[in-house]
């Protein structure tokens, strides 16, 4: 026993843990301040619960051997799909989201595209595991591609397009990081301009409006551009220091719309400064710096691709949520890790580093 608690203590990731858990501090503190003026506490409480069962999570699957999951990646594909598919039949979400994202079980509701992100990895790591030394041959490559395609097209048929890009890019890390010849990439970006025009015709009206805004911010102001430029006039004002926390006059006085979700990094550009924001990119920098250490010294294929779609997918999360804040990507609803309020958002991400950090600690072989 002493023998295993000297290697756990010396193997566990204590500064990717540390800075997990700052992270949610820092998270459930913005969303006090961002939900201040809505008078509703059930969504602090909610968000420290997720904290709680995250916290749970994670040292719970670090002490699991992480190669579990891989003999189990069929099933974990199968219920992910069921569950994207059902989400088209009985969800909810898209009379107030534009998108049918939710599914619902009494009171109690959730976004399938949460879970599958995590099962997506898993899932594709071990494929790509089995096939590493085939995948630059043409048919084994068209394999994995349309196992991952199949939950990215379910997605994306919600219409969930900003989801569906995270699931894009980190399956394109995973590919990187598995040695795939770089043709391969150059071909697909030549498809991706190519197939502009059938995407852009693809896109509902709110979709190509938020476009249309992003390329002239000035569009639209007073309806379809009205988050966008409440966002930037909060992020402007804080200046260096910010106004001060519960002081925004932007995020308490109720001008920015979903400020305690996909536009929470307004409130804390608003109240905290560039200071804040600074802080914040700094401890992402170090969580993602951490994840991709993990990925390379693991010798274990599985393992190390299921870290670095993991940090893939936490890094096009934090680009996507900041850049669409302050007018560097049109805005779409991707909530900011560890940062916006969500329950099953939190939940999944502090599952996810509780993998890799399973993942750090067998990097060894240490026994459980």
């Amino acid at each position: 026993m002493m023998d295993f608690k000297k290697k756990f203590s010396k193997r566990f990731d204590f500064v990717l843990f540390t800075v997990v858990m700052l992270l949610c501090i820092y998270g459930i503190m913005m969303v006090i301040s961002a939900t201040a003026s809505l008078n509703n506490p059930r969504l602090i409480k909610m968000q420290i619960i997720s904290a709680i069962l995250g916290l749970i999570a994670i040292l719970a699957l670090s002490c699991i051997d992480y190669k579990i999951l891989g003999k189990l990646y069929i099933p974990i594909y199968i219920v992910c799909n069921l569950l994207l598919v059902a989400v088209l039949i009985f969800g909810t979400g898209d009379e107030d989201w534009g998108a049918r994202s939710w599914l619902s079980i009494g009171s109690f509701a959730f976004q399938p595209a949460e879970l599958a992100k995590i099962g997506v990895i898993i899932s594709v790591a071990k494929i790509i595991d089995k096939y590493k030394n085939t995948i630059n041959e043409p048919l084994v490559l068209l394999k994995i591609l349309l196992f991952a395609g199949l939950p990215i097209g379910l997605i994306a048929v919600q219409p969930d397009f900003g989801t569906a890009v995270v699931f894009v890019f980190f399956l394109f890390v995973m590919l990187f990081a598995a040695d795939l010849k770089f043709k391969y990439f150059r071909y697909a970006i030549m498809l991706g301009f190519i197939s502009l025009p059938i995407l852009w015709f693809s896109l509902k009206d709110y979709q190509r409006k938020r476009v249309l805004n992003f390329l002239d911010p000035e569009h639209d102001t007073s309806d379809s551009g009205y988050q966008a430029m409440q966002a930037k006039i909060a992020v402007g004002s804080g200046k260096l220091h910010g106004r001060g926390l519960f002081k925004g006059v932007q995020t308490q006085f109720g001008y920015i719309p979903e400020k305690h979700t996909d536009l929470i990094f307004a409130v804390i550009g608003e109240e905290l400064g560039l200071i804040g924001g600074i802080i914040l990119l700094l401890l992402y920098f170090i969580m993602l710096y951490r994840l991709v250490k993990i990925a390379q010294e693991t010798k274990d294929t599985f393992g190390s691709l299921m870290v670095i779609g993991i940090a893939g997918m936490l890094g096009i999360h934090i680009w996507e949520n900041i850049a669409m804040t302050i007018g560097l990507m049109p805005i779409t609803g991707i909530p900011l890790p560890f940062i916006s309020y969500g329950g099953t958002f939190l939940l999944i991400n502090m599952t996810c580093i509780g993998i890799a950090l399973s993942v750090g600690m067998k990097k060894e072989g240490l026994k459980f």
